[in-house]
């Protein structure tokens, strides 16, 4: 448990050298570094000028005492979560309380013993470690998945219950680089992955920027969702940006990586979590995302489809601007879907 110590850097801070230098024998044995202070002014300094692992504070200091001087080091933001053991002769519990809702992870009373002062320097450290951990997977999860997967995930690891799924107005959005199959023959794989990807990072910021959210990847292209107040347009403008990126890039670079079709309907479908115990997947289904789908498959290179509800729901906007009014048949529907190209307007 001990290696725990090993290399952390502790900042000792009471006015008795003889304390510091207890401290100091106890600790380095366990191969810490160790550094002193004997008031709240001259800690704060070191505060700065280090990356302190943990605080070792006596309540009693001149000026100013241990319990402000560790509100002042909760409220720096890099030692927001820094173990903070106080170290006291004290046995007065109101002060200890408030040295404690100051922000003080523990305490231990003078003298010290060396037993108790590794044992719970030790534990706050894997108390830290394992808070840092969580906050790691927090991050992963987040940049992993959408964040409404994100949100099921956690209400479920609360309740042990999965949400029933339930019917949303959504527009979505669907990109996808044409001819990608093809390209993949001819440029090195880790090129093409390298183009993908960074072509991908500004969709997806493309897409929060507007009020969306990515659902998934799919190969070569994503399916984004907006949903809320002006949901169409908002994915509309989306598209628009997307595209004049591509148009950009790909007059820059002459990629093929960059000569993207788009689809976008809105209508109603279903959210919920698909899937087994094992592996569950928190998404949308319904006709609505297989007809963005189908709508961005009849797109041509560097050019944007949407569908009759889209247009109707903006098509006031001098923003936007639909046109080519056609019909077309598309795979699983019966009847022929009347469909337009989304450019830029003039407003």
């Amino acid at each position: 448990m001990y290696e725990i110590l090993v290399d952390k850097k502790i900042l000792v801070v009471d006015d008795l050298v003889t304390v510091r230098r207890v401290v100091h024998g106890v600790l380095a044995q366990n191969l810490a570094q160790i550094l002193e202070a004997d008031c709240a002014e001259q800690a704060l300094r070191i505060a700065n000028e280090n990356n302190i692992d943990a605080f070792l504070l006596d309540i009693q200091l001149p000026a100013t005492n241990g319990i402000e001087l560790c509100r002042a080091i909760r409220a720096m933001d890099r030692y927001r979560s820094t173990p903070i053991i106080f170290v006291t002769a004290m046995d007065e519990r109101r002060t200890l309380q408030q040295a404690l809702e100051a922000g003080g992870d523990d305490f231990i009373p003078k003298p010290i013993d060396p037993v108790i002062l590794r044992a719970r320097l030790g534990n706050l450290f894997q108390k830290t470690e394992y808070l840092r951990q969580i906050e790691l997977i927090s991050l992963s999860l987040h940049r992993y998945v959408s964040p409404r997967t994100e949100e099921m995930a956690r209400i479920y690891a609360k309740t042990g219950v999965l949400t029933p799924p339930k019917q949303l107005e959504v527009s979505v959005l669907f990109t996808d680089v044409r001819g990608f199959t093809q390209l993949s023959q001819h440029l090195d794989p880790d090129v093409l992955f390298q183009g993908l990807s960074e072509h991908l990072a500004a969709q997806v910021s493309l897409v929060y920027r507007h009020g969306g959210y990515v659902d998934k990847f799919a190969g070569d292209g994503m399916m984004a969702v907006f949903d809320g107040e002006d949901m169409a347009l908002k994915s509309c403008l989306c598209a628009l940006d997307i595209l004049e990126f591509s148009r950009e890039r790909n007059q820059q670079q002459g990629g093929k990586i960059h000569q993207l079709g788009m689809g976008i309907h809105k209508g109603s479908a279903m959210i919920g979590n698909l899937g087994s115990s094992e592996h569950l997947d928190y998404t949308l289904v319904g006709r609505t995302v297989n007809l963005a789908a189908r709508l961005c498959g009849a797109a041509d290179r560097l050019s944007i489809v949407a569908s009759q509800t889209v247009r109707e729901a903006i098509a006031e906007d001098p923003r936007v601007r639909f046109s080519r009014e056609r019909g077309a048949v598309v795979r699983g529907f019966d009847d022929p879907i009347l469909i337009y190209d989304l450019s830029r307007g003039k407003g």
